[in-house]
């Protein structure tokens, strides 16, 4: 979720992000243990779509601004998450691989750039093994890995500026290459604030570290909360346990503040900024930054329809999900974020969306100061401020209720708000698979094929030598066939292939009758042969660059 801090460099905290179904919950002799969750199954593309001047959109140089979202085809089809951060983007693929593009001018892309092609082009960042989930801010990323380590890269910045990720000496240093974020047992979630980051671990603990200054850590005392405090640095960036009274089952993080739910899944803590009551905390502590966990009193489950499955973060509203797919909204109301329509004055307590009532909601999102959220029907809504475009409706005018946004008959899975963007992932029904050949099928076939020839090995005598050319063909190496399997080359370096077509995805015929296979096999004997040719892979399109903003 973004940020507002200047007009380029403004903006943003990514949305909260979190593994798709959660952590699973064990429980063993009454303590919780969770599990470490598995990449999303689905797959699919990323659509963008709002302010892409530094390459956030990932839609080549040509599009630096665009209202409707737009097929990111440097990413291809098998994606499973994506996240949008400040002015950056960060996508997940099925093999467990991440792409990062657009600002890196602290590191948030988490790999090496030479110019702005470079940027706003998807590539991969190295990690040591396969990634499960992935989360942004302002101007880090992080991700989870399959054995439970966490690794991050970039910097978190505060009042004073820029403040590193890790600590060097007595100063924080931004990561322009991933790190490992040591807290000495394996991780089930990951959540990203804007300068901030939330690790959930196996046995419900809470790790935090980053910015604090807004309580947005929950476990430093104000005067502690800042660089210039003794501890300095090392409070700040080496991280550290929340205290909680009770072992956490989820956590999601905002620009300024973080949620835990409880293990019961009853009960919302927050910490952090609550200076519009946007954390669901009233009395005395409304409208003040919160630097301890306290229960959100406004935002009490009530029954199992109304257990919290999801929580969004913008910069002063948060959205609730409901297990029953309803939404609801608390804090500011500028610009319309909240999408309570022609209601005015802000959410002081838990408003139900009018407009979504009757829709089962499955994501949510909270950028800056707008909205979004994605419904079990394949509808995408829209609403709050979309000066940049990033509501994704094909208009730029801010909108007080939801609104659905220009999106294509694919089905959306997830959606994701960054500074001045928007990221979306809808489903690829057509990449699925055909059911493969039977392998015993094939051997019969093909021995009936070579008893045929040594029975009628006469008669095909004459055309020996044209099957002999085309035999030779098919064993020749690739690189003698064609070029078109040679890896592209951005900038006179080697580019990986982002997603390759599967090559099992081809329909095979069926032959209508074994007589029928015998009478081709006699006609066509050059077509068979021709056949066994592997056809050369389909060329990727190449990738395009995005512009880039100064350095703030």
């Amino acid at each position: 979720m973004p940020a507002a801090r200047g007009v380029k460099r403004a903006a943003s905290k990514s949305s909260t992000t979190t593994s798709a179904s959660g952590p699973k919950n064990k429980k063993k002799r009454g303590a919780i243990q969770l599990e470490i969750p598995t990449a999303p199954k689905k797959r699919g593309r990323v659509l963008t779509c709002g302010q892409g001047d530094v390459g956030q959109l990932g839609l080549g140089e040509d599009v630096v601004e665009t209202t409707k979202f737009k097929y990111v085809t440097a990413l291809g089809d098998k994606i499973v998450d994506v996240q949008a951060g400040g002015m950056h983007t960060i996508a997940l693929d099925s093999s467990g691989k991440i792409w990062t593009f657009g600002c890196n001018d602290e590191g948030a892309l988490g790999r090496a750039t030479s110019n702005e092609k470079d940027e706003g082009t998807p590539k991969q960042v190295s990690l040591p093994v396969a990634a499960v989930a992935v989360s942004a801010g302002d101007s880090h990323s992080a991700a989870l890995l399959q054995n439970g380590d966490v690794y991050a890269w970039g910097s978190f910045r505060d009042s004073h500026g820029s403040m590193g990720l890790v600590v060097r000496g007595r100063e924080g240093k931004p990561c322009k290459e991933p790190v490992k974020i040591d807290i000495g047992e394996p991780a089930v979630e990951i959540a990203s604030g804007g300068d901030h980051l939330v690790v959930l671990t196996t046995s419900g603990g809470v790790f935090t570290l980053g910015c604090g200054e807004q309580g947005q850590l929950g476990r430093l005392a104000q005067r502690s909360a800042s660089r210039d405090a003794r501890q300095g640095f090392s409070a700040l960036l080496v991280p550290a346990r929340v205290t909680l009274r009770q072992a956490a089952a989820r956590v999601w993080a905002g620009h300024h503040a973080t949620f835990v739910l409880d293990a019961q899944h009853a009960r919302l803590f927050a910490f952090g900024l609550n200076n519009y009551g946007q954390l669901g905390i009233t009395g005395e502590k409304r409208k003040t930054a919160l630097f301890s966990p306290t229960e959100c009193d406004a935002l009490r489950a009530v029954g199992d329809d109304h257990a919290w499955s999801a929580v969004a973060l913008g910069q002063h509203h948060t959205l609730t999900l409901a297990a029953n797919g309803q939404i609801y909204a608390l804090g500011r109301c500028e610009y319309g974020r909240l999408g309570l329509g022609d209601k005015s004055g802000d959410a002081e307590t838990l408003e139900l969306i009018p407009k979504l009532q009757n829709k089962k909601c499955i994501s949510i999102a909270a950028g800056t100061s707008n909205s979004f959220a994605v419904t079990d029907s394949g509808e995408v809504y829209s609403w709050g401020m979309g000066s940049e475009g990033q509501l994704g409706t094909g208009e730029s005018e801010d909108l007080n209720e939801p609104t659905l946004a220009a999106v294509d008959s694919r089905a959306p899975l997830r959606v994701s708000a960054g500074g001045q963007h928007t990221v979306l992932l809808v489903e690829e029904t057509s990449s699925q698979r055909e059911p493969s050949p039977i392998p015993e099928r094939e051997t019969e076939s093909q021995q009936s094929e070579d008893t045929e020839e040594e029975e009628e090995e006469t008669s095909r005598a004459d055309i020996t030598e044209q099957e002999g050319e085309i035999t030779s063909t098919s064993a020749a190496k690739p690189e003698d066939v064609s070029n078109d399997t040679e890896p592209q080359k951005v900038n006179g370096d080697e580019k990986e292939t982002p997603m390759e077509v599967d090559e099992t995805d081809a329909v095979q015929k069926e032959k209508s009758s074994e007589e029928d296979e015998a009478d081709e096999r006699e006609t066509k004997p050059e077509e068979e042969s021709k056949s066994e040719v592997p056809e050369p892979r389909a060329r990727q399109p190449d990738p395009h660059n995005g512009t880039h903003a100064p350095a703030c």
